[in-house]
Order: C-alpha cells, then sequence, then structure tokens
C-alpha cells in the first residue's frame, strides 16, 4: 500500500513513519512518499527515517519528490499535513494580532483566521488534484486549521477527505487514567469542533464515570486540564474542555502573556527547528538523535504561555507523547482492513448536531470501517457551548468564502464575527497587517 505524505519535509513525519514501523499487519503500508516545496528538508526528514529503518526489516521504502502530481498518483492514502508560509508565517500571524491586542494563536481566533485565508486555496488545489489524479485514494488531513481546511477540501473530495487531531485523544486518555480506566475501554463523549470541544461523559462497562471526577476536587486538580481551567470552573461546566478553550475562558490572561513572552510560539518553533535542519544537514550528524532531542523540547514547551498564567507547571511526562501519528495509523487500519474501531475525528455533520447544516465539518466520536468514517449521533450541546460552536462555524463559513471570492470586505467579515475580536476596525487592520505580510493574502482585493 502507497502513503503519500504532503508537507513531507515536516518536523513531524518521523512520529508517522515510526508508527508504519510497528506495524507488521497484512495490507500494511510499503510505500511512503513524501512530498515537500523544499528539497533541504526533505533530504533532512530522508535521513531521520532511514536512522529510524535502520533495524527494521522489511521497513516501508521511502522516497522523496518535489513534483505533487508525481506524489499523488498511485496513492491509497494522502496524508496532508502542509504549513503555508511555514513557521515564519505563523510567527507573523502571532506578531500582527498581538499588535492589536489579540491573540495571534495558529489555529484559534486572529491568528487562525489568517492561516486560514491563505491556506484554503492551496488545500483546495489539493484536493482538485487528488480528485483527479488519485480518485480512490483517502486524505487524511493533518493541516491546520484542520476543521476549516478539512471542510474545504470535502467540498471537492466529500467523505473521503477525514480531518484528525490528537487533542480529544489526548483529552480521553488523560480523563481515563486519573479516574483509572483503560482509555481503550472507555466511550468518550466529546462533541465540538476542531479546538472547540467539550467532554460531557466518559463511560466504562455502560457507566458514566465523569460525574465522579468532577464531583472530586483533588482528582478533577490533578491532571492538565483541571490544573489549566481550575477545579470551580470544571464544575461550573459540568464538562472538561479542550485545552484550546483555555483562550475563550481566560482570553485576557492567555494574551497579555504572549504580549509579555520573550518569544510567541511560532517565533520559538521558527528557531528551533531552524536548527534542527542545520543540524541534521552536517556532516555526521546523527540525525534520529538530533530530532528526538528537538521533539522533546519542543512537546514540554507546548501551550506554556497558558500553564504558566494559570499557575498549571510543567507538563505531565505522559502527555509528552504525541498522538496524532497513532490516530491516523488507527484510521487508516480501519479503512484499508475494515478493522472496525471508534474515533473521533472532523468529518461532516450530516444530521448529527442539528444546529448545523449536513457539510458542516464537525469534531466528534466516529464508527469507521471499510466504507469511512460516519459520526455518531451525539446529545444537544448546552446553549453556551452551542453559541461558540455555531458563532465559530459562521467565521469559518466566511474564511471559505473570502478564499473563493478572494473579497477583502468577506475577510474583514471573518475577522469581525471572531468572538475573540471584538472590533470591526481592529479587523481592518488585521487584513491589512497581514495583507502586508504574506505574500499569499495578495488575492485578497
Amino acid at each position: 500500500m502507497k502513503l503519500t505524505i504532503l508537507g513531507g519535509g515536516g518536523f513531524r513525519v518521523p512520529l508517522v513513519y515510526g508508527a508504519l514501523l510497528g506495524d507488521r499487519g497484512e495490507g500494511r503500508v510499503t510505500e511512503v512518499v513524501l512530498h515537500d516545496l523544499d528539497a533541504g528538508r526533505l533530504t533532512a526528514v530522508a535521513r531521520v527515517l532511514a536512522e529510524q529503518a535502520a533495524a527494521v526489516p522489511d521497513a516501508p521504502v521511502v522516497t522523496a519528490t518535489t513534483d505533487l502530481d508525481e506524489a499523488l498518483r498511485g496513492a491509497d492514502f494522502i496524508f496532508s499535513a502542509i504549513r503555508v508560509g511555514g513557521l515564519e508565517g505563523r510567527a507573523n500571524d502571532e506578531r500582527v494580532a498581538l499588535a492589536e491586542g489579540v491573540l495571534g494563536q495558529e489555529t484559534v481566533g486572529a491568528g487562525g483566521i489568517a492561516y486560514g485565508l491563505r491556506t484554503v486555496p492551496v488545500a483546495v488545489d489539493i484536493a482538485r488534484r487528488v480528485a483527479r489524479l488519485a480518485p480512490d485514494a483517502w486524505v487524511i488531513n493533518f493541516t491546520n486549521p484542520a476543521g476549516l481546511v478539512t471542510e474545504a477540501m470535502s467540498r471537492h473530495l466529500g467523505d473521503r477527505v477525514i480531518g484528525i487531531c490528537d487533542s480529544p485523544v489526548g483529552l480521553g486518555r488523560r480523563i481515563a487514567r486519573v479516574l483509572g480506566a483503560n482509555p481503550r475501554e472507555a466511550w468518550i463523549d466529546y462533541v465540538g469542533l476542531n479546538h472547540l470541544g467539550w467532554v460531557r461523559g466518559l463511560r466504562v462497562a455502560g457507566r458514566d464515570e465523569l460525574p465522579r471526577l468532577l464531583a472530586d476536587p483533588e482528582l478533577l486538580g490533578s491532571f492538565e486540564e483541571g490544573k489549566l481551567f481550575g477545579v470551580d470552573w470544571l464544575q461550573s461546566l459540568g464538562a472538561i474542555p479542550n485545552e484550546y478553550l483555555h483562550y475563550y475562558y481566560f482570553n485576557r490572561e492567555a494574551v497579555r502573556a504572549y504580549q509579555q513572552a520573550e518569544k510567541t510560539r511560532g517565533a520559538f518553533l521558527h528557531d528551533q527547528q531552524a536548527r534542527f535542519y542545520d543540524e541534521v544537514g552536517a556532516p555526521g550528524a546523527k540525525a534520529l538523535d538530533v530530532w528526538d532531542r528537538t521533539r522533546a523540547e519542543r512537546e514540554a514547551t507546548y501551550m506554556s504561555e497558558n500553564r504558566e498564567t494559570a499557575g498549571a507547571g510543567e507538563r505531565d511526562a505522559d502527555d509528552l507523547s504525541g498522538g496524532y501519528e497513532k490516530v491516523a495509523l488507527a484510521l487508516m487500519r480501519a479503512i484499508a482492513r475494515d478493522e472496525r474501531t471508534t474515533l473521533i475525528l472532523n468529518v461532516r455533520n450530516r444530521s448529527t448536531l442539528s444546529v448545523l447544516d449536513n457539510d458542516a465539518v464537525i469534531e466528534v466520536p466516529c464508527l469507521v470501517d471499510a466504507n469511512g468514517a460516519h459520526p455518531v449521533t451525539v446529545a444537544p450541546l448546552p446553549d453556551h457551548a452551542t453559541g461558540l460552536v455555531c458563532a465559530v462555524k459562521a467565521v469559518e463559513r466566511e474564511v471559505l468564502a473570502a478564499a473563493e471570492s478572494g473579497s477583502r470586505t468577506t475577510a474583514v467579515k471573518a475577522f469581525a464575527l471572531h468572538p475573540l475580536v471584538d472590533s470591526v476596525n481592529v479587523a481592518r487592520r488585521l487584513v491589512e497587517g497581514y495583507r502586508e505580510v504574506h505574500p499569499g493574502l495578495a488575492y485578497l482585493r
């Protein structure tokens, strides 16, 4: 089976390849094609993968190309993990937003809108090429903002594009662990949009164990989300929010922390990964060792500003293990081998959430089999969550409309309607500021 990875020079690719190396089942991936626009990054990542595979018999063969059409032809699965504008673009997203006193995080608020506006046209072009060159392939979308990009691609690929994220998986795993349950045996009642969802129940052997957690302040405050949001707030919600909701519930504190930080997250990663690619390219470098060291630093500093604001301390060691690759491999196995499973995924709503239309991409538990991912019926969200979900989905729709029409006015509307952008004038300045730093937004007129 052939797997194509778009954004194949990206830092996280070795996580995916490491998961593939552990798969010895029938019908496994035997060929991996890396595609990237940057040949130097491709070479560096290929070196890491070669060292990963050194002691593994029959490891998937890896090839690399900068030709997109060549990479797509004959693919059975396509992982889309691109970053339009690179980490410099992410750092600019943060800088422009923070100068206006609003959040610049890459998937939430102004930064997420800017990232979406320059990513959607590229993702749509990829989707059209896939439909033409590999119509039977399944696209698994890693590219952020994951829900928005998946919805853009679904307009051309239908249900053959599925978005994934490791945040819900990690959240469910932490809740199960603190309750003494096996995450593999637990049913996680999770619903929302990508980076905007809530765990409302965790069932083990038919019994919902979440009320027990919410009633125990000591237990509730013992894991990442309890430390991040605070016990009182979680008890008030009666649910455990995705960590990214910290940007909504504690927005002023988050913006202030990012403004005061020595470097934004994007600037930190830009500098860190530049060092990584330089080191790996040096003669005699142990590429895998360099990658492991860099990854540990990257994960340990994840959402550090938010944790500092909340007084949450360092991340637990158990939370430093990634997760994208595990979700992706489980999804691919379920489709390729009809190994039926349940995963939290980004898929078209159909009739799952009555407040959204059928084509809106949401993030919910799905039953997965050879025919793809099928969203499970869920109970309605409470009013406060419904309001956020509907508001953010409306913003995503304006982003898609702006990307399709090239309308600057529609782009302004997208920014202005977001709950974390508090002024139409700020929205106008954001559009101008982003157009100045991103050549990829020149299409907005």
